[in-house]
């Protein structure tokens, strides 16, 4: 069998909020990436980028987020809900950027303090990320009640490991699954008329 390369998997992390539980989501799903076999894994924290304006203008860009973006093969977002929806700093990361994300796969996770785990937030976010050409995956991962699952330091509680391991299992699986076709396809493909 041929020997697999190597992947770039960029997750990102969803909000700049003070107090944002789910970072540690977001540093939990980058570890677990990161034990999986070629693959590097890029963490990507609005906190650490600028991005002034609105939309995909050459001077609402930070080259940085730019580079990420340009050698993903995937995407992991992670997004909190904040009322019934995504943060207002991931859709204007996201927007920076379009010719990066076209034809690469993405999964999605949520987070929420209640018991829906973000799930209208990923709802909310397929219909974005879909118009900028990315490929949504159909396993995402949820994070109800979060304050509640992991420790401060960012670790997760042993009760919900076991748990949490086999859904990241089966997101990633897909994801890495996606990523090499449509990086291939990409690679590849052409259309002669």
């Amino acid at each position: 069998m041929e020997e697999q390369k190597q992947l770039t998997i960029a997750v990102i992390a969803g909000t700049t909020r003070e107090r944002r539980e789910s970072i540690k989501a977001a540093g939990f799903i980058a570890d677990y990436g990161k034990k999986l076999n070629n693959t590097k894994i890029v963490f990507v924290d609005p906190k650490d980028f600028y991005f002034p304006g609105d939309g995909n203008d050459p001077e609402g860009k930070d080259s940085r987020y730019t580079d990420i973006t340009k050698n993903a093969d995937a995407f992991f977002i992670v997004t909190p809900e904040y009322n019934h929806s995504f943060p207002g700093t991931l859709k204007r990361m996201l927007d920076s950027e379009l010719e990066n994300y076209i034809h690469k796969p993405v999964a999605l996770a949520g987070a929420s303090n209640g018991g829906w785990g973000g799930v209208r937030a990923v709802e909310s976010l397929v219909t974005v990320v879909r118009e900028m050409g990315l490929v949504v995956t159909s396993y995402s991962v949820y994070f109800p009640r979060i304050q509640e699952l992991f420790y401060e330091d960012g670790s997760i509680k042993e009760e919900f490991s076991d748990r949490y391991n086999k859904n990241l299992y089966e997101a990633y699986k897909e994801l890495l699954w996606f990523a090499y076709i449509l990086k291939d396809g990409r690679e590849n493909f052409s259309l002669d008329l």
